[in-house]
């Protein structure tokens, strides 16, 4: 069973930094891994992904300020951000896309909520 935890969330001011964790079971370590965020009211949107291969990608909206990475002897996809921003304030989440497309469902983790203040 594919499970995924996400962590690393909390309250930091406008311009402050925060590193998010994905740490995932059940399923390979290079699996293509997708955070995601989502405001009340608003659909949930992709931010970045990193691929079986490596590849990485990013929403427009965080080019620039997030990094995401893995750390396959951890099974830990990390999304580090810094200079936030209050737009950033979302619940984030991580999904395992490969297992996704293998299986048929969505693996969500559970949301960790990112608050940053003005």
């Amino acid at each position: 069973q594919v499970q995924l935890q996400a962590s690393g969330g909390g309250l930091v001011q406008a311009g402050g930094s925060l590193t998010l964790s994905c740490t995932s079971s059940g399923g390979s370590s290079i699996n293509a891994i997708g955070w995601y965020r989502q405001v009340p009211e608003k659909e949930r949107e992709i931010i970045a992904t990193i691929t079986r291969s490596g590849s990485i990608h990013y929403a427009d909206s965080v080019k620039g300020r997030f990094t995401i990475s893995r750390d396959s002897a951890k099974n830990v996809v990390y999304l580090q951000m810094t200079s936030l921003k209050p737009d950033d304030t979302a619940v984030y989440y991580c999904k395992d896309i490969t297992s996704s497309l293998v299986y048929g469902r969505d693996f969500w983790g559970q949301g960790t909520q990112v608050t940053v203040s003005s």
